[in-house]
């Protein structure tokens, strides 16, 4: 039996970059940074009152992909396909200015929802994410 999850990759155009977005634009801290080999690194983040699951900014370049692969999942990134998921906090408006202020980019205010309040923003690399603040 499956008992938990401890880690999920996002794929990152470059590590980086990502890095500096994920823990100095959304504050999130770095759990592991390790060399992997001399052309990749083991980088994991998490949100700073999280623990118990790791997020692995994982360079394309790292994924194993045929060039022709890696080529259009950078594309398919880059055009904001992919949705990654849902992170939430406890004051949407406040989350949302201050994340403003650092240069993330919304697709999507705050706005009331059935489920909550959400807005939706974009990492560096243009996966996309939903903020939200559930149900009030």
């Amino acid at each position: 039996m499956i008992t938990k999850m401890t880690h999920t990759s996002v794929y990152v155009l470059d590590q980086e970059r990502a890095r500096d977005f994920y823990v100095n634009k959304l504050g999130f801290k770095v759990i592991t940074d390790v060399p992997m080999g001399t052309a990749h690194r083991w980088l994991t983040v998490a949100p700073q009152e999280q623990d118990g699951i790791e997020i692995v900014l994982m360079p394309v370049s790292a994924g194993g992909f045929s060039p022709e692969a890696a080529d259009t999942l950078r594309e398919l990134i880059a055009k904001g396909t992919f949705g990654v998921g849902v992170l939430t906090c406890n004051d949407i408006y406040a989350t949302y200015e201050e994340l403003k202020a650092k240069g993330v980019e919304f697709t999507k205010a705050p706005k009331k929802e059935f489920y909550g309040t959400e807005a939706v923003f974009r990492d560096d690399s243009g996966n996309w994410f939903s903020l939200a603040m559930l149900a009030e």
